[in-house]
């Protein structure tokens, strides 16, 4: 029996590799669930998997944690992948894990809604932010693969739509790692430098996988801050992507896209020859009403013998005028009459009346009339006047009338 004496560190180090070695555990799969989920300032993350009965300790290095698609989150189940071994310092062995897959569904499926939930929450997806697209761009920036069939589709549609505008290609690359940074840059290249008056970024159809460029956050925010509106066409009708709920507008397909970006030349063609048609027919509406108007006119009597309406107006003006003069004379007529009837009036009212029938008018020195013998003292001279002139007098005495 070995009964030599270990030290701690020995025995820890002693287990550590004796699991190791032990192939089994050097590539596992572990299913449970997440708890104690945290991410430290160095960028690995500590969390412990566990089920109903027991737990595991696990760690996942900043290098392995970089390539998750996801954020995993305390309490989502999922299966982790990695290796068992022992670390020395606590001597505890705990999972090294170097990826994880959400059950139920594909991490890429659980990153995608995650990204959209944040987004959306952010505001990204407000219609209020939606830029409307020129109606008659000059030029269009086009940001995909040169390499692919959709660029060659969507430049013949634009030239056949639209042959005016002028299209220029930012090729990128539209899969892979390196994708979403040069998508990026493309589209901040074209927002500085104003190369074109709308862009379009997308690319054909393809797997999850292969359209996940276009589900980058970077990407995402890329087309929110640009300040030239963006169309967005990834996939094809079914495949929706986070850079289309961010765009100005989303495109079914690329060729859609390039539909939506220019009008039809051969629409406005017609359209416009329809308004020239309903701009002669106007015209020829006018003229002949015009026509017509003119054919009355010159069939009046007033332009067939002008000076028939002078003769006209000349008669109407007599008649007016004898009336005026009618009602002239009748008007000093009643005036004439009414003058000789109050002339009458004030006649018979008059003082020289009275005295012509022998009666006489007294006034004192001051021209006051006597109406009364008190107005009047005896020896104060008075003045009578008659009917042919007027008599100084003076009072020998005066006598009052009788009642009766």
């Amino acid at each position: 029996m070995n009964e030599k004496t270990l030290t701690v560190s020995e025995l820890n180090n002693l287990i550590k590799t004796l699991i190791d070695c032990e192939p089994m555990l050097t590539n596992v799969c572990v299913r449970g669930e997440l708890s104690n989920y945290k991410v430290y300032p160095s960028g690995h993350h500590y969390f412990t998997l566990k089920d109903a009965e027991s737990s595991l300790r696990c760690v996942m290095f900043k290098s392995s944690a970089s390539r998750l698609r996801f954020r995993p989150e305390s309490g989502m189940g999922v299966t982790a992948f990695g290796r068992i071994s022992v670390f020395p310092r606590d001597g505890a062995y705990q999972l090294y894990c170097t990826g994880l897959s959400p059950e139920g569904t594909g991490d890429l499926q659980v990153a995608y809604e995650q990204l959209k939930e944040k987004l959306a929450a952010e505001g990204l997806f407000d219609k209020a932010h939606k830029k409307p697209l020129p109606e008659f761009p000059d030029r269009i920036a086009i940001i995909t693969s040169s390499a692919g069939a959709a660029v060659h589709d969507m430049i013949r549609i634009l030239g056949h739509r639209w042959p005016m505008t002028e299209v220029v290609l930012l090729p990128v690359r539209v899969q892979g790692a390196e994708a979403p940074s040069e998508i990026v840059g493309a589209i901040r290249y074209a927002n500085r430098y104003k190369v074109a008056d709308l862009i379009i970024t997308g690319r054909g159809g393809g797997s999850i996988e292969d359209l996940w460029a276009f589900n980058d956050e970077r990407v995402a925010r890329a087309i929110y801050e640009s300040e030239l509106p963006v169309i967005s066409a990834v996939g094809h009708e079914p495949d929706v992507t986070i850079s289309d709920y961010v765009a100005d507008r989303r495109a079914s397909t690329p060729s859609n896209a390039a539909e939506i970006a220019v009008p039809d030349v051969n629409e406005i063609r017609q359209s416009l020859e329809n308004m020239d048609i309903r701009r002669l027919q106007a015209m020829r509406k006018t003229l002949n009403n015009a026509a017509a108007r003119l054919e009355e006119l010159k069939n009046r009597r007033v332009l067939q013998n002008p000076l028939a309406y002078v003769e006209a107006k000349r008669t109407e003006l007599d008649y007016v005028r004898d009336r005026f003069i009618s009602a002239a004379d009748r008007y000093n007529y009643s005036k004439r009459q009414e003058f000789v009837r109050l002339a009458a009036s004030l006649d018979a009212m008059s003082p020289l009346k009275v005295i012509s029938r022998g009666y006489s008018i007294a006034a004192d020195k001051n021209g006051e009339l006597v109406r009364s013998i008190y107005d009047i003292e005896v020896r104060e001279r008075i003045k009578l006047t008659v009917s042919d002139g007027i008599l100084g007098c003076c009072v020998e005495e005066r006598e009052e009338a009788e009642n009766e």
